[in-house]
């Protein structure tokens, strides 16, 4: 089914990312301190950073004094050691010493692209301009594949080990705890849950994990985070959630709808796009559906436990409501009958 919705937030989050925050990291920052905090690492600003859309940090677009583009991303506190973080600045910047097309980092006089400034954990990255692709055009969905490819030719020689590793059983598990802890949830909505929840969790159980070969991967490889396009080539952003995982986590979300036959056709370009860099183990397509409905159940607890940020009740009033979880109840029980009966793409 691949269904989803809001910000696609993919299954490598840290255990911490669902401990409900007690206040909102972001309240002091204000457009002032944004602008005080990337001046003073030595740019000077052509006007007032841009804010961007974005839920978990918060990121600005702005110009310096040369008129260049850049973007600045300031951390969620307490979400990842700055450890995990460095691991996302190397990965990127071994991607990018290999030509894969990536945001780059900017780094100080001393090489540093981490940065503290009042109170706050920072980085800059070169501004990537263009167009997000079409995954209806072939020619995309082809140059997609080879970016995807040529960026895991380079990550299998890769390790992040400040990082998590995809475990598709444990992180479902704790997203469903999470979900049961606090959401508003009627009686018979919770018997519901757990019902088809227990029924996903011995899916995932059933799944070859051992089988699968992983290593370092984007982790949130959807269309907001690709900008470009097929003639002059497409560039990845934002590596927040890079994880190790099977290659698939790059790919799948590039599929829509639910018609085998069209899917199918996708998932062929996809490949041998990708197939131009790097082989690609077929035997993971079987966890296609099963990372779909990873996502959407941990989609659902990422937003109760950011709950205590502001911006999170103005972005989804919907979930304190009743109907939120009725949908998310229709959700979760199609999926439990695509991984019953799932399509074969093979």
């Amino acid at each position: 089914m691949l269904e989803s919705s809001g910000p696609l937030i993919v299954a490598g989050y840290p255990e911490s990312v669902f401990m409900p925050e007690t206040t909102a990291p972001f309240a002091h920052l204000s457009p002032d301190r944004v602008a005080s905090a990337i001046e003073s690492l030595g740019f000077y600003l052509q006007s007032e950073p841009f804010a961007l859309n974005s839920y978990e940090n918060r990121v600005y677009l702005f110009r310096d004094d040369d008129g260049q583009r850049w973007v600045a991303k300031f951390y969620r506190p307490e979400r990842w050691s700055d450890a995990a973080i460095l691991d996302e600045h190397r990965f990127i910047t071994a991607l990018a010493e290999e030509d894969v097309a990536v945001g780059t980092l900017w780094h100080d006089d001393d090489g540093q692209t981490l940065h503290r400034v009042d109170g706050y954990r920072l980085a800059i990255f070169q501004h990537i301009a263009g167009r997000a692709p079409s995954l209806d055009t072939p020619d995309d969905l082809f140059a997609l594949g080879e970016l995807i490819g040529k960026l895991h030719s380079v990550a299998q020689r890769c390790t992040l080990p400040n990082r998590p590793q995809l475990e598709w059983g444990a992180m479902a598990r704790q997203a469903r705890d999470t979900v049961l802890a606090s959401a508003p949830l009627s009686t018979f909505q919770r018997e519901a849950y757990q019902r088809v929840t227990d029924s996903l969790l011995r899916a995932f159980d059933a799944l070859p994990q051992q089988e699968m070969v992983c290593h370092p991967v984007h982790g949130d490889c959807h269309i907001g985070n690709v900008l470009g396009d097929a003639e002059h080539g497409f560039a990845l952003v934002d590596f927040d959630d890079c994880l190790t995982a099977p290659a698939v986590q790059d790919l799948w979300m590039f599929l829509s709808g639910d018609r085998e036959d069209e899917r199918r056709q996708q998932l062929s370009e996809l490949i041998e796009g990708y197939e131009s860099w790097h082989d690609f183990d077929r035997r993971q397509l079987v966890l296609i559906e099963p990372l779909a409905t990873l996502r959407i159940m941990r989609h659902a607890a990422w937003l109760l436990a950011r709950w205590s940020d502001p911006a999170f009740p103005v972005a989804f009033p919907d979930i304190k409501q009743s109907g939120f979880w009725d949908e998310h109840l229709r959700i979760l029980e199609g999926q439990a009958q695509v991984l019953a009966s799932p399509l074969q793409l093979a």
